[in-house]
């Protein structure tokens, strides 16, 4: 260790003599005079002041601080680090990046201490979300994981107060395409292609694909679908386009057939389909014809043949006969028939007059030369029903009369054209008859209808007489106001010749139907209200509970409006010996304290349907009342039976349904009411307490009072 100023001795030498030193007081001290950084050394006999490490000079007059590190920090303190020079010393310190092998920040390197590279890539997140670090000698250095990019272009970055981050490489989201949609998967990468297509009744000119390119935008940047276009709806033939919505997708086009032509088949609509074809083009209109007009008795026709729309024939009457009606001509007519007229022509003055009166009856007047004479008439009488052309009724028969007036009212059903034919012979042998159409009304459809045992009808049909059947059609639905979810609906048909047919429903209990009925013929319909009453309630679902010593504790699972509205629930106690003998309807409102509990049982509580929660739990015996009831306490040592009772209330009728719920044995004390026993026995040692204190207290003033002076 150096020494600052001082003279240092030279040691003795052993086996020499010592003798006494001799001071020669006009020699120096040396020592004396070393600088403050200088330390005193013998040398060879003699005092030399010498510099300390660190400092120059001649040891005597000055001794400056010597800089260390000027030669250079590597030489003098090892690669990767800097020097400092202190006053008479230096210290070395590691370049950013790196650290000293000893775990210190200044070392001086005479121990072996270097300097060793920093992996800063150990610190986890150093270069932020989607890049990574890369150690370098003395620094790192951040990339962008594979997919991702700078945004300023570089290939590496820093973060140090940086704002910088990494972006995926991609072309973002496709573009939309107008009318179209993205067919399979895809992904933004550049190079990925989308493909698109168009929705039904669309088509694209542009493509169907778009590419990410490496500029990162899709190419093409914009696509669309078109519309596809029928052009002008086809030509039906003897048809013409009544109404058209347009050309494009969907669109449609009516036809209708030219005048003089209905449609026999095919469709009057077609639509313009994806494919851009018009579907449904296949209307047929054919001509009208109306086929050979009809004969009329004792005419002629004048007739070109023509059977088409507005074709006319024209009557004229034969010679003898004269015209009696309202025009000569019929037409054909849109329906395909002859227009009905009336042309009678009638022999000269044998028939006069002839008029038809109360739907059914013909009366005329006779030839004024034979009045008084008796004639017979023959009626030849011809039907057809309106709604059916296939029927058909042939009628002759005779009469015989000498009345001026005669007067024949014919038996004749309802709803049907006649046409009534009266021939008879005139003085001259010549057969002269007249023809008269005849329409009678549609009687009244439904008769006497009538409800009988809740689901059926019955009614009596006066529309076209025995024989002749019906059609009718029946449409009957149900519905209940207690619960909404329910709906009951049939349809069917009924064929009958019956005069009073009968039909019976099957029809849900405590519901209201509206029945529908329909006369096909006549396109009549009827509407009736029926109401079905409710049946017994569903059996109680109850899990059967036989206990001894304690009552148990109930559960009431609620039941369904099956039958009938749910309205009331009724827990109900008897001695266990009626359970046999019990009658489901009885107790309907005997309570606990009615006169007769102990012998036949008592209602202990009551629940309105819409109080009651699925799987409640009932505790019997609980001093509680339950709607006008009271669940009194069970009685120590009896045997009960309890019953559930499910009451319907619906349309002033009452159904109720029963099931054994609980059987209880030997009934011993709860905790309840050994409960309050005990606190009774303390009360009441607590009162013989307090009354013999307060006797004592009394006893003990008496005594006092009687011994004061009076």
């Amino acid at each position: 260790m150096p020494r600052t100023g001082g003279c240092v001795s030279s040691p003795s030498v052993p086996g020499q003599r010592e003798w006494p030193a001799l001071v020669n007081r006009s020699v120096p001290d040396v020592c004396a005079t070393c600088h403050i950084h200088a330390t005193c050394h013998q040398i060879e006999g003699k005092s030399v002041c010498i510099c300390n490490y660190g400092f120059v000079g001649n040891g005597r007059t000055h001794c400056q601080d010597k800089d260390e590190c000027q030669i250079g920090a590597s030489k003098i303190c090892g690669n990767h680090t800097l020097c400092h020079n202190t006053h008479g010393s230096f210290y070395c310190v590691c370049l950013d990046g790196y650290r000293a092998s000893n775990n210190n920040k200044t070392f001086i390197p005479n121990d072996g201490t270097n300097c060793t590279d920093i992996d800063e890539c150990e610190e986890s997140g150093l270069c932020g979300r989607n890049a990574r670090c890369v150690n370098t000698e003395g620094s790192y250095e951040c990339h962008c994981n594979d997919g991702f990019k700078l945004e300023n272009g570089e290939l590496s970055f820093h973060p140090d107060g940086n704002i910088v981050s990494c972006k995926e490489i991609g072309c973002g989201s496709p573009p939309e395409m107008k009318h179209g949609y993205i067919v399979g998967n895809y992904s933004l990468l550049p190079g990925s292609v989308v493909h698109y297509e168009c929705e039904e009744g669309f088509h694209s000119n542009e493509g169907k694909f778009s590419y990410c390119t490496a500029n990162e935008t899709w190419e093409p940047a914009t696509l669309s679908c078109k519309g596809v276009d029928c052009g002008l709806p086809p030509s039906v033939l003897h048809a013409h386009p009544a109404s058209l919505s347009g050309t494009t997708y969907g669109s449609e086009v009516t036809y209708n057939c030219v005048h003089g032509y209905f449609i026999a088949s095919g469709n009057q609509t077609a639509v313009c389909n994806a494919e851009g074809q018009w579907d449904g083009t296949d209307l047929v209109c054919k001509e009208i014809d109306c086929g050979k007009p009809f004969l009329i008795p004792h005419t002629e026709m004048i007739w070109d043949n023509s059977t088409t729309l507005w074709s006319r024939v024209y009557y004229q009457c034969k010679e003898g006969y004269y015209f009696n009606g309202d025009k000569n001509f019929s037409e054909c007519r849109i329906d395909q028939s002859w227009e009905n007229i009336t042309y009678i022509c009638e022999e000269e003055e044998l028939f006069s007059n002839l008029s038809i009166f109360n739907e059914t009856c013909v009366k005329w007047r006779r030839k004024t030369g034979r009045l008084g004479v008796q004639e017979t008439y023959t009626f030849h009488i011809l039907s057809q029903r309106w709604d059916d052309n296939m029927f058909s009724e042939d009628v002759i028969f005779n009469i015989t009369t000498s009345e001026d007036n005669p007067e024949v009212c014919l038996d004749l059903s309802s709803g049907i054209n006649y046409m009534v034919n009266i021939t008879t012979i005139s003085s001259t042998n010549i057969t002269v008859s007249v023809t008269v159409a005849v329409q009678t009304k549609v009687k009244e459809a439904f008769n006497n209808v009538l409800i009988f045992n809740d689901t059926c009808l019955k009614w009596r049909r006066n529309v076209r007489g025995t024989g002749v059947e019906d059609r009718y059609s029946f449409h009957v639905q149900g519905q209940r106001w207690y619960q909404k979810e329910f709906s009951h609906e049939m349809t069917f048909n009924l064929t009958t010749h019956k005069q009073a047919p009968e039909v019976c429903f099957d029809l849900q209990p405590g519901t209201n139907y509206s029945v529908n009925i329909s006369m096909v013929a006549l396109n009549f319909s009827l509407l009736i209200s029926m109401t079905t009453q409710i049946t017994d309630p569903p059996f109680p679902d109850v899990e059967f509970v036989a206990v001894k010593g304690s009552a148990p504790l109930l559960r009431l699972r609620k039941a369904e409006d099956r039958n009938g509205p749910i309205s009331l629930y009724q827990v109900i106690v008897l001695p266990l010996g009626l359970q046999s003998t019990f009658i489901c309807d009885s107790f309907a409102a005997a309570t606990f304290f009615g006169n007769t509990t102990d012998a036949k049982g008592y209602v202990a509580a009551e629940f309105r349907a819409k109080d009651v929660a699925d799987n409640m739990s009932i505790a019997l015996g609980d001093r509680h009342y339950y709607g006008k009831f009271y669940n009194a306490p069970l009685k120590l040592g009896e045997e009960y039976c309890v019953v559930l009772r499910i009451i319907s209330e619906w349309n002033k009728v009452r159904t109720q349904s029963c099931a054994v719920w609980a059987q209880i044995k030997n009934l011993s004390p709860t905790l309840q009411y050994m409960t309050a026993v005990g606190l009774g026995s303390v009360a009441a040692v607590c009162l013989i307490l307090f009354l013999s204190f307060s006797a004592a207290r009394a006893i003990s003033y008496s005594a006092e009072f009687s011994q004061s002076p009076s």
